[in-house]
């Protein structure tokens, strides 16, 4: 390389340190510049309205049938058994259940709003800390550890209710009992209730982390002019 070329790549190398430094310089006063109060509220308003829409959106019919990354489908111990009806002509059965399961999800996701709602109200400054500085799953994270216990019990009644009207949600109990017996399945997947109950809550709370990362990237099409102050300086 002739000194000429040495000198601009030099000069080019310099400059690029020079504005990532000031970007970083700006990065740091923008945040600085926001009250702790004003950083929880905007947070919270983005979370409220990121679980909000992952109801609404989980919440219609085909929410999670219609979905592939929340499509409840059925255990993998049974796809074998599902083969073999299909393959004495018996699909239709178990697409059945398929539907049947993710339907009652649809039917289930509704009642958890107010749940997720007073979360995030009751959040803590140390809870929104680890949500900013988290990374992609900490808002997951966040809301499994506040409301899956919870949610879990509210959603369970309401999935064991949609699941009694479909014919093969018995013969799935009878095969996961005994399974169970052996060690063979999960407890939470023991029962068609129970194992639609924990994907239900799983589909929730990847549809809300996904809400939320939408608003972080895009605060200004968030709508609220608190969020876009707060994620602006975040970004």
């Amino acid at each position: 390389m002739d000194r000429r070329r040495f000198h601009q790549h030099t000069l080019a190398a310099g400059f690029a340190w020079l504005v990532s430094g000031a970007l970083q310089h700006a990065h740091a006063l923008s945040l600085a510049s926001l009250s702790e109060q004003e950083v929880g509220k905007g947070l919270k308003a983005a979370l409220e309205q990121g679980a909000k829409a992952a109801v609404s959106l989980l919440g219609q019919p085909g929410g999670f049938l219609d979905n592939p990354k929340v499509r409840i489908p059925l255990p993998d111990y049974l796809e074998k058994a599902a083969d073999v009806l299909r393959m004495t002509g018996q699909g239709k059965k178990v697409d059945e259940l398929v539907t049947g399961m993710n339907r009652a999800a649809e039917a289930a996701v509704p009642m958890g709003r107010d749940l997720l709602v007073k979360a995030v109200q009751n959040m803590s400054v140390q809870d929104a800390k680890q949500i900013l500085t988290g990374g992609d799953n900490a808002v997951t994270q966040f809301f499994a550890d506040k409301t899956r216990e919870p949610l879990g019990a509210s959603f369970l009644p309401v999935v064991g209710k949609a699941v009694s009207q479909v014919k093969l949600a018995k013969a799935y109990n009878r095969v996961a009992s005994q399974a169970s017996g052996f060690g063979l399945v999960k407890k939470e997947e023991a029962s068609v209730e129970q194992y639609v109950t924990g994907k239900t809550l799983d589909g929730l709370y990847t549809i809300i982390g996904e809400e939320e990362r939408k608003i972080r990237q895009d605060p200004v099409g968030a709508g609220s002019k608190l969020i876009e102050k707060v994620f602006g300086a975040v970004k």
